[in-house]
């Protein structure tokens, strides 16, 4: 299982773990973005600072219905104990943990300050 916390600024955190290039693990704290569909997101300091895989750019609808192009890399982040190779955008953001990273897993939040997050497996 995997857990985070709800902040007082309603935003539902959790800590993933993500390898650099040569393997050592570094701790990420994302924000459960459920409108965003893709794995990750991380700033492209952070990206750089990993030295992690460029793959390919990509075509990407933002929140506000605008679409842009990024660049993708390939990470491996510890998911629910086991490593687990995913797609990273590239993003000017706070990372973001989407939809493609949920799923098969049950999410339950409670949404209040300091709500706890729970991320399991389905059966």
């Amino acid at each position: 299982m995997i857990t985070g916390v709800v902040t007082p600024q309603r935003e539902a955190i959790v800590h993933l773990a993500v390898h650099d290039r040569a393997g050592n693990e570094h701790d990420v704290e994302a924000i459960i973005d459920t409108g965003f569909d893709g794995s990750l997101t991380l700033p492209p300091s952070v990206i750089a600072a990993l030295g992690l895989t460029w793959r390919r750019r990509g075509r990407v609808l933002l929140a506000d219905g605008s679409d842009t192009v990024c660049d993708i890399f390939e990470a491996t982040v510890i998911w629910d104990t086991m490593p687990r190779r995913i797609p990273v955008d590239a993003a000017d953001s706070v990372p973001l943990i989407g939809m493609s990273l949920l799923y098969g897993y049950e999410l339950i939040m409670r949404v209040t300050d300091g709500g706890d997050i729970r991320i399991s497996k389905l059966p």
